[in-house]
Parts: structure tokens; C-alpha cells; sequence
């Protein structure tokens, strides 16, 4: 694929975490004229931050023209310093990409081959291996994208079949040349967001199809309980007019039309109203739709933005604060609000189905309660991992801790609030697959009344793995092979929203 720095769309970064594309810069020129203009920052008297003087609170040190070499090796090696597990290839491969789109982009003062660099490791599949904590998404993810630098250069490690090795062996077998780094190019590519933002892109990517699912285990389980599908006429929608709640409904109307359990029962129910849970499904829904779509817009812009520092222009170097990642911690803060009520939501949806006074199907979803427990304690696991998101979702944006002697005495922690949807996507896919199973089985029960084409479909996928379960078996499982299958995307609703 061409890359065209500065354009990359959501889809296009959806198939370069997956690995599906090569990436190819064609249009060298803004590159090398900005190399050139730090070329001869270097070789001139004037200070240069970043060029020719220290970092940070150091930034007043003055560096000798014969050191600028090792100032930039010194650079990296003393600010690789992350800890805890590994990113994932999925994320190291935006974290490439995107860096390698924003120096292309020619601000930057890097030469070619810095950037040929980046792109030669993402074709070939090679995986720096970089620690995920350590970034407080301030100067830059520092840290993380100091291990990947490392990696590059053949002094750090390799993620190889989920194992960590030394980067200069895996450089070797993939035929790869080890980077090395003139003025300037060390802090390029260290300073930026590039690492909070993959992390937050892959997030945001994962929970595009964990939210179709959540849409059809909400449409299975109002037909399981006999709900209504009148909350979902579009007349509702359009008198309010928030985007994502009209498109929602539409979906659900779709999901649940045919349905020959909702038309027995259309003229004999005495439920007035449905509970929130199903009648509300498009006003919570939609709103998380309109979230999701509102950090995509952000994250496709930071992944195309320049962040590093200073940034070099035709008439001069200039200093400042892109590297701050405020829009990105909001964009995953927000992100997270929307995973923990699609989890909430669904939670509340499998606590109506195990009450026989709301569902009016058999107390906790087995033929013989009392002797069996049923869904009993997989609602309890549900709401362990709902009330847990909940925790999860407190935004990471409003803390800040200084640090490098308070000379960045305000930070975003972008990495960690980005880090942490994960997580809640793991918490939310399991709530959504509790609730697949609950539903299944409580269609079970009205047969053989048959719900609408597609949620049949649902029903028989799902059952192609996990078997109907009247009474009580070792469900830890099933949840499991459920929870996979929700994660793999093949539940959810055809005609879903696209981020």
C-alpha cells in the first residue's frame, strides 16, 4: 500500500495492525529537505534543541559537534526503561506505522533512512519488543518508543512467537540492516504519541465488533423475554434526532423483523413496558455508537498528526507541545465510557432474563430450579466484570504527576487510559457471551416458536459450539468458547455501525 503521510484512513490502519498490508513511501522530497535544514543546524554555532544541547531540564547544556551521534544513542539507551508485559504485534504495528507516517510528513528532520527503517521492520514482521507500562503521555510516549527505537538498532529485543529475544538476531534472520541514528533523529523518535495511540486505535478496532455482537445479544434477548419492538419505530428516533440512536434502532428493527415469538404475543401481553434494559437499548447504544465515532475521528487525526519536537520548518526549528497527548487521553476516556455500558447494559439484560417475575421464563433459566442453579452464578461472574469496568472507566485524563524535575509538570496519561481498554474489552466480550448463552437458552424454552431469520442464525452459531444447558453442567467453558466467538466477531449483527 502507498502510504501517503498525512491520509491514512481507519480502515487502512485496521488492516496494518492486522498485517495484511506493506507499506510504501514513494514521495521522498519533504523527508530530505527537512534532513538537510537539521543537517545544517548541526554544523552550525547556534543552540538547537535536540540537535546540538541536552533534554528536558538538560535542554541548557551545550553538546560538542563530535558527540551529536552519542548524544542521540545515549538518548535512547537511557530512556528505554519500560516495564511490565509486552505490547502486542497488533499494536507494534501501528506504533511503526504511524510513526513512520508522521516523519515522512517532512517536519521532522530525519533522513530517509530513519523512516525506510520503520517501514522495512513493519513489512518484514519485525515485532520490537516494548514494554507497556512507563509512559505518562507527556514528552512523548518516551519510554515505549525508546524500546522500539532499541529494537531497531539492534540493541534491544524482538517479539518473536511470543517470545523475547535480542533484536540484533531477529534484525539478521529477516535480513534487516540495524538503524543507526544521526542529530536530532533519536528524540524524533522518541517524542510523540504514537504509543498511547496505537494502543488506543486497537482498542477502538476490537470493540467496533464486540459492539455489533452487544447489538444482537440485546435483540436476542428481547425476543428471548417477549419484549417489545415498539420502543425501536423510527418515529421515536427521528423526533429526537441524535444520530447513533436512530441508526441503532434501525438495526434492532432489522434484527427482530419476522419474528414469530414477538407476533405470539403481540395482542395477549400484559407488560405495559418493557424495563430499560430493552426498551432503552437504542438511546444507550447509540450514544455509546456516538462516542466510539467521536474517538475514531480523533485517533485517525493523531495517528496522522505530527508529535514529536522541536519541528522543523523552511525558516526555523520551533519548539513546542505536540507531543502532549491530552486529545488522545480524552479520546480513550470516552472510549472507555462507552465499553463499560455496553457491558453494564448487557449485564442488566441477564439479571432481567434469570428473574421469572420480568422474563416469565423459568427461574434462572433451568427446567428445575431449586435442584439446579442454572444462570445463577454466571450472572454473579457478569456483574463482577460490570462493576470492575466501572473502576476501570474513572478517567485517566484528570491526573497528572510532574515529572523530569517538574520542567513537564503536566501530563496527559494518555498511555495508561489507553492500556486500559483492553481490559474492559475483555471484561465487556465476556458479559456479552454470558448473555448469548442466557438468551439461547431462553429461547430454548419457547420453543417451537422461532425468533426472526437473523437471530436464529445467531441462535444456531452459537449452539454449534455450546450446547443448550436445562440443566446444570460445568458452564465455565461454554462461557469461554462463547467469549471466543464474540471476540472473533462472528456474532455480532450483520448491518452493524461502522466506527
Amino acid at each position: 500500500m502507498k502510504l501517503i503521510p498525512g491520509q491514512l484512513t481507519l480502515d487502512q490502519l485496521a488492516d496494518i495492525s492486522a498485517g495484511r498490508v506493506a507499506l510504501q513511501l514513494e514521495d521522498w522530497s519533504a523527508v530530505d529537505k527537512s534532513a538537510a535544514l537539521v543537517a545544517a543546524a548541526a554544523a552550525g554555532d547556534a543552540p538547537v534543541y535536540g540537535v546540538n544541547t541536552g533534554f528536558g531540564k538538560l535542554a541548557s547544556t551545550r553538546i560538542a559537534k563530535d558527540q551529536l551521534s552519542a548524544l542521540q544513542l545515549n538518548l535512547i539507551r537511557s530512556h528505554a526503561v519500560g516495564v511490565g508485559a509486552p505490547m502486542s504485534p497488533e499494536v507494534m504495528r501501528l506504533m511503526l506505522a504511524t510513526k513512520a507516517g508522521s516523519l515522512a510528513r517532512g517536519f521532522s528532520g530525519v533522513r530517509r533512512e530513519v523512516v525506510q527503517s520503520l517501514l522495512d521492520a513493519l513489512n518484514a514482521g519485525f515485532i520490537p519488543y516494548v514494554p507497556a507500562q512507563g509512559s505518562v503521555g507527556a514528552s512523548g510516549d518516551l519510554a515505549p518508543l525508546a524500546h522500539m527505537t532499541l529494537a531497531l538498532m539492534g540493541e534491544g529485543e524482538a517479539l518473536v512467537n511470543g517470545q523475547r529475544m535480542p533484536a540484533r538476531d531477529e534484525l539478521a534472520r529477516l535480513e534487516l540492516k540495524p538503524l543507526t541514528l544521526a542529530a536530532k533523529e533519536g528524540l524524533a523518535l522518541i517524542n510523540g504519541t504514537q504509543a498511547s495511540t496505537a494502543l488506543a486505535l486497537h482498542a477502538l478496532l476490537r470493540f467496533e465488533g464486540l459492539f455489533a455482537t452487544a447489538l444482537a445479544s440485546g435483540a436476542m434477548t428481547l425476543d428471548a423475554a417477549r419484549g417489545s419492538d415498539g420502543p425501536f419505530d423510527a418515529r421515536i428516533h427521528a423526533v429526537r434526532g441524535q444520530p447513533g440512536q436512530m441508526e441503532v434502532a434501525g438495526v434492532y428493527r432489522e434484527l427482530l423483523a419476522g419474528s414469530a415469538i414477538r407476533q405470539s404475543h403481540r395482542e395477549d401481553d400484559e407488560r405495559v413496558q418493557d424495563p430499560y434494559c430493552l426498551r432503552c437499548q437504542p438511546q444507550v447504544m447509540g450514544a455509546c455508537l456516538d462516542q466510539a465515532r467521536h474517538t475514531a475521528a480523533v485517533l485517525v487525526r493523531e495517528a496522522n498528526a505530527v508529535t514529536d519536537n522541536p519541528l522543523v520548518f523552511e525558516d526555523s526549528m520551533i519548539s513546542g507541545g505536540n507531543f502532549h497527548a491530552e486529545p488522545v487521553a480524552f479520546a480513550a476516556d470516552n472510549l472507555a465510557l462507552a465499553i463499560a455500558e455496553v457491558g453494564a447494559i448487557a449485564e442488566r439484560r441477564i439479571a432481567m432474563l434469570i428473574d421469572p417475575g420480568i422474563s416469565r421464563l423459568p427461574p434462572f433459566l433451568t427446567a428445575d430450579a431449586g435442584l439446579h442453579s442454572g444462570f445463577m452464578i454466571a450472572h454473579v461472574t457478569a456483574a463482577a466484570l460490570a462493576s470492575e469496568n466501572k473502576s476501570l472507566a474513572h478517567p485517566a485524563s484528570v491526573d497528572s504527576l510532574p515529572t523530569s524535575a517538574n520542567q513537564e509538570d503536566h501530563v496527559s496519561m494518555a498511555t495508561f487510559a489507553a492500556r486500559r481498554l483492553h481490559a474492559m474489552i475483555d471484561n465487556t466480550a465476556h458479559i456479552v457471551a454470558i448473555e448469548m448463552l442466557a438468551a439461547a437458552q431462553g429461547i430454548d424454552f419457547l420453543r417451537p416458536l422461532q425468533s426472526s431469520v437473523p437471530v436464529e442464525a445467531l441462535h444456531a452459531r452459537l449452539r454449534a459450539d455450546c450446547a443448550s444447558s436445562p440443566a446444570d453442567h460445568y458452564l465455565a467453558p461454554d462461557i469461554e468458547r462463547a467469549a471466543a466467538l464474540v471476540q472473533a466477531g462472528v456474532l455480532k449483527a450483520s448491518g452493524a455501525p461502522r466506527f
